[in-house]
């Protein structure tokens, strides 16, 4: 099997069960330790339900992103541009912005768009550009994971993305919690280096925390938005969680921009009337 990154040659390091009756082999590229399953012939049931019952962190993940994400924007990018988040699930990070003032749109082809219905992507012209595409917790589950980063990347400079990065030791770990061999939707694993490779090809300039949080984007930046929280610890999931409370919460006081609810009540309202 070829890497899905690079084009070259990979190993199987191990195989694992997921949904709890198949055998699937992992296998990881030569040059940038990025792992990917075999060809995923079981998405199909693994998606039978596009928000797994194992996310229990999405309301707090939306919470300590939304504060990063406005706080990268406030000090590198234009506020008063339009937003994306990309594979938004229930819409609930993009309500979540736009209630503290900032244009975000929402799309997800595969989850209702509960709580930003009005604001979806099919809503804006196609030809629109964004400022920042987001997408969190996603790329754990592309199949042609370039293919996918290079389609976000035609809308927009800047792309600020989660996942989680592989621990050192890996091959020896195979009970990291990111597998997620219950329900079957993690198939892409990545390193730094995978993900710089990705950048370079594509020509952004990378920044990350080393953990988690990434952003590629077209100019550079003034200084790294992450340089704060680089650290080496251990990644056990309850440490994280906590690790990134701490990491996410930042006492600079960032302007207040003003709240879109009451313009977006109106429009909703608009809309219902006709």
């Amino acid at each position: 099997m070829t890497s899905k990154i690079t084009g070259g040659p990979t190993e199987n390091i191990f195989s694992k069960t997921l949904l709890n009756k198949y055998s699937v082999n992992y296998f990881r590229c030569i040059e940038t330790g990025f792992i990917q399953t075999e060809k995923p012939y079981w998405l199909e049931e693994a998606y039978s339900s596009a928000i797994t019952k194992l996310d229990v962190g999405l309301v707090l993940r939306n919470e300590l992103l939304r504060e990063k994400t406005i706080e990268i924007i406030t000090e590198h990018l234009d506020g008063e541009g339009k937003f994306l988040d990309y594979a938004g699930g229930y819409g609930l990070f993009t309500r979540m912005m736009r209630d503290r003032g900032f244009d975000f749109y929402h799309t997800d082809p595969f989850c209702e768009n509960i709580f930003a219905e009005f604001f979806d992507l099919a809503s804006l012209d196609k030809d629109v550009r964004f400022e920042l595409v987001t997408a969190f917790e996603v790329l754990e589950h592309l199949e042609d994971p370039l293919e996918k980063i290079e389609e976000i990347l035609h809308a927009t400079d800047n792309f600020l993305f989660t996942t989680e990065m592989q621990p050192d030791d890996i091959a020896d770990n195979k009970d990291w919690w990111y597998f997620s061999q219950e329900t079957g939707q993690h198939i892409a694993l990545y390193t730094v280096k995978s993900l710089q490779y990705i950048a370079d090809k594509l020509g952004y300039f990378f920044y990350t925390d080393g953990q988690s949080i990434h952003l590629f984007t077209k100019k550079a930046l003034k200084s790294d938005p992450f340089i704060k929280i680089i650290k080496k610890e251990p990644t056990f999931l309850i440490k994280s969680m906590k690790r990134k409370v701490d990491r996410y919460f930042d006492l600079k006081i960032i302007p207040e921009r003003e709240s879109l609810i009451h313009h977006d009540w109106q429009l909703i309202k608009n809309k219902l009337k006709s």
